[in-house]
């Protein structure tokens, strides 16, 4: 059985994209009538919806006096994935992602506006092809931004990887599964800065450089889209507003 080739002579990937060329983006703001703001997104086959509750008066064990708490949750549906993990893998590998969500979001959330206050935001995987934890993250930050929440930028999440000797962008499963070293980006395109990496295996400085910059130029290209989405959605709430006063 021939090896499968994954990059093609013509620089084409299995799913027809060019290596440095994101999946098909669609959102949806306000998709659920549930909690203050929510988002559903699908960067390829990867679908996701996140939904946030808050701000809210914190629970006491949680309060804190000058900034808001930010409580994640993240969950993968029974159906979202052919695989089946153990009740406690799968459990752990929540945790695991709820905080590094949190991690990526609560810098840029004006906390000092929200004090004795909290924001819980819950993020579901409804279908899983790879990149489950930038589309998550983006889910959230667009939910947040349709509850309302004051946040200094956007947070835009993007993966990158080497497969076959290639370094391509947003990986899907397929691609994923190749087992070669790969990195989510959660980066802040207005300040430029890199809020979250997270890597799958280690791997040679000179080829973190080369995986940064590329996942970078995703969330980058992430952004204008989501910009344009929360725009439409701006403009489609203000005759619901009424006239100023």
């Amino acid at each position: 059985m021939s090896k499968l080739e994954f990059v093609s002579p013509e620089g084409l990937r299995l799913d027809g994209r060019r290596v440095s060329e994101i999946r098909r983006v669609k959102v949806r703001l306000g998709h659920s009538s549930a909690g203050d703001g929510s988002a559903y997104i699908e960067q390829g086959n990867t679908k996701v919806l996140a939904t946030v509750y808050g701000p809210h008066e914190a629970v006491r064990s949680k309060l804190d006096h000058d900034k808001v708490v930010l409580n994640c949750e993240y969950s993968v549906a029974p159906f979202a994935t052919s695989e089946r993990r153990q009740r406690s893998t799968s459990d752990k590998r929540n945790v695991e992602q709820s905080v590094l969500i949190r991690s990526a979001l609560e810098g840029t959330i004006i906390t000092a506006l929200y004090p004795r206050a909290q924001i819980d935001v819950f993020v579901q995987v409804l279908q899983a092809d790879g990149g489950t934890l930038a589309a998550s993250i983006n889910a959230a930050t667009l939910a947040l931004m349709d509850a309302g929440v004051a946040m200094q930028d956007f947070v835009c999440a993007c993966t990158a990887g080497h497969v076959d000797g290639m370094t391509i962008l947003d990986l899907n499963q397929q691609e994923a599964a190749a087992q070669g070293p790969d990195l989510t980006v959660a980066y802040c395109s207005k300040t430029e800065q890199v809020v979250l990496s997270q890597m799958t295996s280690r791997v040679h400085a000179e080829h973190f450089g080369e995986l940064q910059r590329l996942a970078i130029m995703g969330c980058s290209t992430l952004a204008a889209i989501f910009n344009d989405v929360v725009a439409s959605r701006v403009a489609e709430l203000l005759p619901s507003l009424g006239p100023a006063g």
